[in-house]
């Protein structure tokens, strides 16, 4: 890996690797560079990917859904957990079109695509102090998600549903469903792994001087939501965890994604309905709770989205 413009230590990257199932970093290298045929990589991004993101993640996380299909009979699903703009929604469609090139299928879907639908949705946000029109724990079927998760790992159908963001002038609803027969599930999202807090916990991690009232308040709701949920993260065998070295580098990222949204789709979070989600992003789970995700692998990255270390979450 000598040649490549890699800034992450190798080290801890070698353990992870070592971990997943090669005999050493040369070897897992070897293995990926006599691949040639499926690195093009660039044709899912907008802009030219980085080495470190093709060497530090997507192979990486690769090389495990590939060892889990070679050695392993039963299904497994891989969570992948990073904050909104990080970029696994792009990483998520290369994965799935470059594993038919290995010769097994992937499929990636968000816990975003089990909204409510719009009826029920406005029930369960009602009153929420950010006026937003989801995205936090409990504006989501969980039960369904987990029926869905389940069924798949015992007969190999995926029926999902497929949530747009752009339909409802960016407020978004279900827009079909999704039929699938993969080998592998990558389930994604911006909490996936988030605990509640346990009772015994210090509550100043619920209440804040940063907060109003009505935030500090309705983050009880959210840590009562985040016990459904416990039950789905149970059914994923591994998490990847993607973390920025500061949490308010989504903010950046996250208007970056809603103004591509608009010049794509015409729709997107603006102005008033763009800040007021940044600040449910920003508060609705005690940040705090990103710091104890039982995650497998833990990828560290900076503001520009630069890969600044990669191993196992020991």
């Amino acid at each position: 890996m000598k040649n490549l413009d890699i800034k992450f230590p190798l080290d801890k990257f070698e353990n992870l690797i070592i971990d997943i199932g090669w005999e050493s970093l040369d070897d897992w290298f070897n293995f990926w560079n006599n691949q040639k045929n499926i690195l093009s990589i660039d044709q899912f991004w907008n802009n030219k990917v980085n080495d470190d993101w093709i060497w530090g993640l997507a192979l990486p996380l690769l090389s495990q859904a590939y060892k889990f299909q070679n050695n392993f009979s039963d299904r497994k699903i891989i969570g992948i957990s990073a904050l909104p703009g990080t970029g696994k929604t792009t990483l998520g469609k290369w994965l799935e079109a470059i594993s038919l090139k290995l010769n097994f299928k992937i499929a990636v879907i968000s816990i975003d695509d089990f909204y409510l639908p719009s009826d029920e949705m406005k029930l369960a946000i009602n009153n929420n102090p950010w006026n937003v029109s989801r995205g936090f724990p409990g504006s989501h079927s969980v039960r369904l998600m987990y029926e869905k998760l389940s069924s798949w790992k015992i007969n190999g159908v995926l029926n999902v549903p497929v949530f747009d963001k752009s339909l409802r002038n960016g407020l978004g609803d279900r827009s079909c469903w999704r039929s699938d027969n993969p080998d592998l599930l990558i389930v994604e999202g911006w909490f996936l792994g988030i605990e509640p807090f346990s009772n015994d916990f210090n509550y100043q991690h619920i209440y804040s001087a940063e907060l109003s009232p009505q935030e500090s308040s309705y983050r009880f709701n959210i840590q009562n939501n985040l016990n459904k949920y416990l039950e789905v993260w149970s059914l994923i065998d591994n998490i990847w965890h993607l973390k920025p070295l500061k949490f308010e580098y989504m903010n950046l990222w996250k208007i970056s994604q809603e103004n591509e949204m608009f010049l794509q789709k015409g729709n997107a979070l603006q102005d008033k309905k763009l800040s007021n989600f940044l600040r449910m992003l920003n508060v609705s789970i005690p940040h705090e709770s990103f710091n104890v995700i039982n995650s497998y692998a833990l990828l560290l990255i900076d503001q520009e989205r630069n890969l600044v270390e990669a191993g196992l979450n020991l």
